[in-house]
């Protein structure tokens, strides 16, 4: 660290920080600057938007030629577990086709090699968070990745004036985060309650709740069988894990790579950790697991710790599958536990998992403030938070991009009262 290159003081932090706080009760740890990143990294980083959205894209059109028949029907079967049939109707109407989610956040881990995609967000939390923290570290002196503005200036396009964004209960915890940001934006865009929400509703709409959570949004369905819209759109196909499973089944790679260009194609190989199904089915006796080298799921039970370097998902329309609830680290768990968790994946009828292989992530140094104001430098893992917003035109741009550091013991990255929240600088190293 250069004690001389511009800092973020504690000082300015703490007095810059809302009455409240921006994320319900949670407390977080500070840092006097940015992550740095290497240069290739951030080209990474910029360019990778458009790759998303074209993998949205391409997983829609999967979906709908399943859904139609003309391709495996157990694909949208699988998409479409635990959903009603009111909601599944909806993402399949026609007239919903070309509408996607405009906002698009990955989980990425910082590994060795790069990148690790964990997951993909189309109703991300941290917007508030992340355009407070890089306006904070730009007047600080820090550049950043999209800028002091980039991320009011991306959810300004995205909700016009008179607005409103309808936030449920299950999404309490960032009321605070994003009542700053409505704050930031004004122009009369309200914060509703989602429950609030009725059938004949036209102002424009930000859907700031997950779609599992609709029965308590009384009129949700009778508002979308009017036409209603909302910005992401109710397509919770797209908001599924199963895609990373589905895009690396070597009985698919023919289709992704008709519905994507080669380079497309490519950089989400390289950037999807291998990822598996988990479906009880019976496999011909000469066919195995692809890279697990099995033929059934029940061999996979009996790993050894060294073999289980793994991670077990829940998929998705589930209160578990955020944060970091529905997920189990497999040489984290005793071997009954591991056991007990793969076999209530295979059970489950209502909600798909995964399996994907665990990315052991990189470790790095950076400044963290400490309780007496100090500063010292600790050892950390990262996860990385780009968001990436569409514009009317179509165009996806990275906005902003915000880093979670955690303590090296740590497998499981996400927020949490020890972890780290910084902004990512735009200069690279």
């Amino acid at each position: 660290m250069n004690m001389t290159s511009p800092r973020l003081s504690l000082e300015q932090i703490q007095r810059a920080m809302p009455e409240g706080g921006l994320f319900g009760a949670g407390t977080w740890r500070w840092s006097p600057e940015p992550l740095t990143l290497p240069r290739k990294l951030l080209r990474e980083l910029e360019g990778l938007g458009h790759v998303l959205a074209q993998f949205q894209r391409a997983s829609d059109a999967i979906y709908r030629r399943s859904g139609k028949g003309k391709m495996a029907p157990w694909i949208a079967e699988s998409l479409d577990r635990g959903k009603p049939d009111w909601m599944i109707a909806e993402q399949r109407r026609g007239d919903n086709a070309q509408h996607f989610p405009r906002i698009i956040r990955p989980d990425l881990l910082l590994t060795e090699e790069g990148f690790a995609l964990t997951e993909i967000d189309s109703v991300p939390g941290g917007i508030g968070i992340t355009s407070w923290l890089a306006g904070q570290y730009e007047a600080a002196g820090c550049p950043v990745l999209g800028g002091a503005h980039g991320m009011l200036e991306g959810f300004s396009a995205l909700l016009p004036p008179g607005g409103a964004v309808l936030l449920a209960e299950e999404a309490a915890d960032y009321r605070a985060e994003m009542i700053w940001l409505l704050e930031q934006l004004g122009e009369q865009r309200a914060l509703v309650d989602a429950s609030a929400l009725t059938a004949d509703e036209t102002r424009a709409l930000y859907r700031f709740f997950e779609c599992f959570d609709w029965q308590n949004v009384p009129q949700l369905q009778d508002f979308c069988a009017r036409g209603g819209r909302t910005e992401a759109p109710i397509k919770p196909h797209l908001e599924e894990k199963l895609w990373l499973a589905l895009f690396h089944m070597p009985g698919l790679k023919k289709r992704w790579q008709q519905e994507l260009r080669a380079n497309q194609w490519q950089q989400l190989q390289n950037l999807i950790p291998t990822s598996w199904f988990v479906r009880d089915v019976d496999l011909p006796p000469d066919a195995v697991l692809p890279e697990l080298n099995v033929s059934r799921w029940q061999e996979v039970m009996d790993f050894s710790q060294k073999e289980r370097q793994l991670v077990l998902k829940i998929s998705g329309f589930d209160p578990r599958a955020w944060g970091s609830r529905g997920v189990f680290i497999g040489h984290d768990l005793p071997a009954n536990e591991w056991r007990e968790r793969l076999q209530e994946a295979l059970d489950d009828t209502q909600s798909a998992w995964i399996m994907q292989k665990f990315r052991e992530t990189k470790i790095i140094e950076h400044p963290v403030y400490q309780a007496d104001g100090s500063t010292a430098v600790e050892r950390g893992r990262v996860r990385l938070c780009p968001y990436y917003f569409t514009d009317e035109k179509g165009y996806t741009r990275l906005r902003g991009c915000l880093a979670t550091i955690v303590p090296i013991d740590k497998k499981k990255i996400h927020g949490m009262s020890d972890g780290v929240l910084t902004a990512v600088s735009a200069a690279g190293s």
